[in-house]
């Protein structure tokens, strides 16, 4: 966001800011700030002549240079998280020039996976604040503190907030929180071409039960249990209207809210805005990308898949909905396509005599009783970790326990035979080899798709998959991998990272300005992606190379704007959908600054 001193104009000769800032108010504004690279004339004219180097870099690359060596001279990857976004702080243009530049290298330190460890380090490493930060004991102040954000209703096209109660892979971190909502949108600079000086971040800090935060005195949240209930309600539909009061025409993103409250809000809020939870439906979406090249591969029919979930959380319920949705556009009824998945977690098999204790996203899928009257069962604890990760599955857990055991994964697989096997449980190596071998033992191509992450707490590796079915496997992972030589093939793990999605979803809403985002631009949006992944050789990756995110999200962007054109969605007028896409993208250059 630029600075009330300064104005960004765009016409016939351009794009350049105007700007009633001199001196170091310049050099502090990292919208402003160029660095060497102020013209001589811009120098004199904004009162800069002593304040900078006389050297005159109007190329960028002697900076992207010296920033690069920065980069990687630091010690490790938390510190190179610090550098980067120290960096953004100083001159934002220079910093995604250098991110997109190197976004490989660069992506899993500024976002997923490092900003895990910033989270949970925020206390102390925290830089410039950034973002807005509302605060549940002040539910009054919603509206004036983003205000205080100073940007006008036409100013803003995008706000990403979350509670942090289920941040990646980590769990509640309160206010700490805050770094997913800015990671997520530098993904949407770098990856879509989001105008950064456009956008949000926002933490709802309504408190954390994270006990490490609340005993430590350098936390900087709501000292504070959780707060639940019709406060956390009326404290979400304030932010709400208060949101769109302020900015009218912005989209709104969920990020990393707690299964008991993601879909609840999106639901809530989905059919009268254009709102989007990526945990649920960028997921989703970004594995059907992966399913829909996997099963035009494999060769066997959608209608003739079973699909084995294993945690049956926002994630991994958000792809079962999309894949059911997907085998009923192919011709199975509702009920059919329910009935071809099976969701495994804590208490293992969900089954229908558990309903009382799933949440409502989850019964449809819970297994009738008479079906699962034969299936054995294994004995069982519940651990102190998961006891305090997932307090309702562990209580079913202990449910079954009482019964005799659960209904887990291995004998789910032995009697389902599925063709997927889909991993969002974040717990290590369940997949086992057993377990793979039964399942290739039934399917020619089996799909298997790892994607519980950070690396660490993958379901299995690829190269175990690869191993244990002979090469046969069709995967995906979650994290990064490196490529696997198995029997003189190399294979290409497909990452089905969100950044591939998302940031092309929003800015397609963004620049059709849609008024809901339908189920029709989620698989608008899928079906790009998965068009990216043209080499059918073997070995080759299910998904595009992240390397090629900015051409993958200007395809999604394209794509998810027609379709609400298509729907009747989109309020503004748009002759070449295409060209309304390019023109709208951002990019890191400098642009003239001229003193008003």
């Amino acid at each position: 966001m630029f600075s009330r001193l300064a104005e960004v104009v765009q016409d016939s000769g351009g794009r350049r800011i105007r700007t009633k800032a001199r001196g170091y108010e310049v050099l502090r504004d990292p919208a402003l700030n160029k660095g060497t690279a102020f013209t001589a004339a811009e120098r004199q004219a904004l009162g800069l002549h002593g304040l900078l180097p006389p050297v005159v870099t109007t190329d960028m690359e002697p900076q992207l240079e010296r920033a690069l060596m920065a980069y990687r001279a630091e010690p490790t990857d938390l510190d190179k998280h610090i550098y980067m976004w120290r960096l953004h702080d100083n001159n934002a243009t220079l910093f995604y020039a250098l991110l997109q530049r190197h976004m490989i290298e660069m992506l899993p330190v500024v976002y997923d996976p490092v900003v895990g460890e910033s989270i949970e380090k925020y206390s102390e490493v925290m830089t410039r604040p950034r973002g807005v930060f509302l605060s549940i004991d002040a539910p009054e102040e919603i509206e004036a503190r983003l205000a205080a954000f100073g940007a006008g209703p036409d100013d803003i096209d995008l706000l990403v907030a979350s509670d942090a109660e289920a941040i990646l892979g980590i769990g509640d971190w309160g206010s700490n929180g805050i770094d997913i909502s800015i990671g997520k949108l530098a993904v949407y600079t770098a990856a879509a071409g989001v105008d950064p000086h456009r956008v949000v971040p926002v933490i709802l800090d309504v408190g954390t039960d994270n006990e490490k935060l609340l005993n430590d005195p350098l936390y900087v949240g709501y000292r504070h249990g959780r707060v639940r209930g019709q406060a956390y309600d009326d404290f979400v539909d304030a932010y709400v209207a208060a949101a769109r009061k302020l900015f009218p025409k912005a989209m709104l993103h969920w990020e990393d809210f707690g299964s008991t409250n993601a879909r609840r809000i999106l639901n809530r809020h989905r059919t009268h805005l254009p709102t989007f939870n990526d945990d649920m439906q960028g997921t989703g979406a970004i594995v059907m990308s992966a399913a829909l090249n996997a099963v035009a591969r494999a060769g066997t029919p959608w209608t003739e898949q079973r699909v084995v979930v294993l945690g049956a959380g926002t994630a991994g319920v958000g792809i079962a909905d999309q894949i059911r949705d997907q085998m009923v556009r192919k011709g199975l009824s509702q009920d059919e396509a329910t009935r071809r998945v099976w969701l495994v977690d804590l208490p293992g098999l969900l089954t229908a005599e558990m309903t009382d204790g799933l949440l409502d996203f989850q019964r449809p899928y819970a297994r009738p009783m008479d079906e699962v009257a034969g299936l054995a069962r294994t004995p069982c604890e519940v651990s102190a970790s998961a006891a305090a990760r997932w307090p309702e599955m562990a209580a079913l857990r202990r449910a079954e326990a009482a019964k005799g055991g659960i209904i887990d994964l291995a004998t789910v697989v032995a009697a389902v035979k599925p063709t997927i096997l889909i991993g969002t449980s974040t717990q290590p190596q369940m997949f086992t080899e057993s377990i793979v071998r039964d399942m290739a033992s039934h399917v020619a191509r089996p799909i298997i798709f790892p994607l519980s992450n950070p690396t660490v707490l993958h379901e299995a590796t690829p190269a175990q998959l690869l191993e244990w079915t002979d090469g046969k496997v069709l995967v995906a992972t979650g994290a990064p991998f490196d490529d696997v030589v198995q029997g003189g093939v190399t294979y290409k793990i497909g990452q089905a990272n969100n950044a591939a999605l998302y940031p092309g979803l929003g800015f397609g809403v963004i620049v059709s300005r849609a008024s809901m985002v339908s189920d029709e631009m989620l698989l608008a949006a899928a079906e790009a992606v998965a068009g990216q992944a043209t080499d059918v050789s073997p070995g080759a990756s299910l998904l595009p190379s992240n390397a090629d995110l900015r051409v993958t999200s200007s395809v999604v962007a394209i794509n998810v704007a027609r379709t609400a054109v298509e729907q009747g969605l989109s309020s503004v007028d748009i002759d070449d959908i295409t060209e309304a896409v390019r023109t709208a993208q951002w990019w890191p250059v400098y642009c003239p600054v001229e003193a008003i």
